[in-house]
């Protein structure tokens, strides 16, 4: 072919588990779920934190944002994910030197309606994700922001109809007991949350240093 692709973007999308684990991965989501309720009410440095930079929301990032060292139950969630980053890793040829991914920040994001994150990137790590633990239906996705756009010029708009890898955003839909990985730089937002029920979601950084 004349036309190649170069430097692509990659997202890694996927259940938590196989259909094997199906009823442990429930109870470990329905554990989950509890203790991050159990946070946004107990979470004063949290809720204080949120008050000035998630408005209407609740995150730990500012207060507990290690919740793998402090929990057994994220704990067992930081194991469960490193299949995923071995495997994406692998995706992405990531020549490590012979060192091994490590989650270093782990943390909660209860989203009520109307809510939003506004875009941002993950600095100082190397892999980010998020793994869903409630979203109800018309629960606002990932929307990922191609890393180029602030270097385009004099280039028309994309067609409606043009592949996702050729459009400058894409939206990687919410979905209760998935994970989503990316690299730490990729620019990404959640828009407002349209629904009544809240959306529940785990954000984490790995890092190889």
């Amino acid at each position: 072919m004349p036309t190649r692709a170069l430097f692509p973007t990659l997202i890694h999308v996927a259940p938590l588990a196989g259909p094997r684990a199906r009823r442990a991965v429930a109870a470990l989501n329905k554990r989950l779920l509890a203790e991050s309720w159990q946070l946004q009410r107990d979470d004063l440095a949290g809720q204080r934190w949120s008050e000035r930079r998630y408005p209407g929301g609740y995150t730990s990032y500012g207060s507990v944002c290690r919740l793998q060292q402090v929990s057994p139950t994220f704990a067992e969630l930081e194991r469960r994910l490193q299949p995923h980053v071995r495997r994406f890793a692998a995706a992405l040829a990531l020549d490590l030197q012979g060192r091994s991914l490590a989650m270093t920040d782990c943390w909660v994001n209860i989203m009520p309606q109307g809510v939003v994150h506004s875009l941002h990137l993950h600095p100082l790590s190397t892999l980010s994700g998020t793994y869903y633990l409630r979203t109800p239906a018309g629960s606002s996705g990932l929307k990922f922001e191609d890393p180029r756009l602030d270097r385009y010029m004099a280039a028309p708009p994309r067609r409606t109809d043009a592949p996702p890898e050729l459009q400058p955003w894409h939206t990687v839909a919410a979905k209760t007991g998935q994970v989503v990985l990316f690299e730490s730089w990729l620019r990404h937002e959640v828009p407002p949350n349209p629904s009544a029920t809240p959306r529940v979601s785990v954000s984490f950084n790995f890092n190889w240093f």
